[in-house]
């Protein structure tokens, strides 16, 4: 897989001070085990508990040219944790994951496959075709998840088994096009990018992964991220 082509990783935390050493060197292991040029962007919302304390830690252990710490004031967004981040990344192409294991690296491999082998502009990791699934989750959740992505799957028709997954890669210079176009910031984020992205006319891939409930920490998924998100989807419903 060596080619000249380099991987900036967008890694948004907050208090992600246990799972960041880990994900990180889960990160190192799989790009130099794929002879592949790689950075990580961490993009810390102030957490509380240390995790940028870390992050220095990392950049001293891999070097600055492997790990930037890009921190914001506090929590303001998903979508705008990606713009901030992306406008330090020097790859060409740029992934897209969670900090927290519910992404697992190993999947990274498979999914740059996919992409070099169809020239591919985004590929997207989903739980819901091939082998892909979910493990940790209780039976309301898996629900919940399934029925969003009916739900948008009815209304959209984008033509993706798992439109609110946020595990991607992207060519930048598509994911720069998608990301100027999106007007959402939080839950419902992924989920219009990929719409617009479909909308513009840029190719898609799937590439099936098995999504973990996250190791440390809470999940963010609650009532007002539900209601958001089924706006957002006739918004869009309205708009693309």
């Amino acid at each position: 897989m060596a080619s000249k082509n380099k991987y900036s990783v967008l890694l948004p935390t907050y208090n992600e001070r246990r799972n960041l050493p880990i994900i990180v060197w889960l990160l190192h292991k799989t790009f130099t085990e794929n002879n592949l040029d790689w950075e990580i962007i961490i993009i810390d919302d102030a957490s509380p508990d240390g995790t940028q304390d870390v992050a220095k830690q990392l950049t001293k252990a891999y070097g600055p040219s492997h790990i930037l710490l890009k921190p914001r004031a506090g929590k303001l967004g998903l979508g705008t944790a990606y713009v901030h981040g992306l406008q330090f990344a020097t790859g060409n192409f740029v992934v897209i994951m969670d900090a927290d294991f519910s992404h697992h690296p190993k999947f990274l491999a498979p999914m740059i496959r996919t992409q070099a082998a169809g020239n591919w502009d985004i590929v997207t990791g989903t739980r819901y075709a091939g082998d892909g699934g979910v493990y940790g989750w209780d039976l309301k959740r898996k629900l919940v998840s399934r029925g969003a992505n009916l739900f948008a799957d009815t209304l959209l028709r984008p033509g993706v088994s798992d439109l609110t997954g946020s595990f991607r890669l992207y060519k930048k210079a598509v994911l720069e096009k998608v990301i100027r176009e999106t007007e959402s910031k939080g839950y419902t984020f992924q989920m219009e990018m990929m719409v617009r992205a479909k909308a513009m006319g840029f190719r898609v891939a799937e590439c099936p992964i098995s999504f973990v409930d996250r190791v440390y920490g809470e999940s963010k998924l609650g009532g007002d991220e539900i209601v958001e998100y089924a706006k957002g989807v006739l918004n869009l419903w309205l708009k693309v």
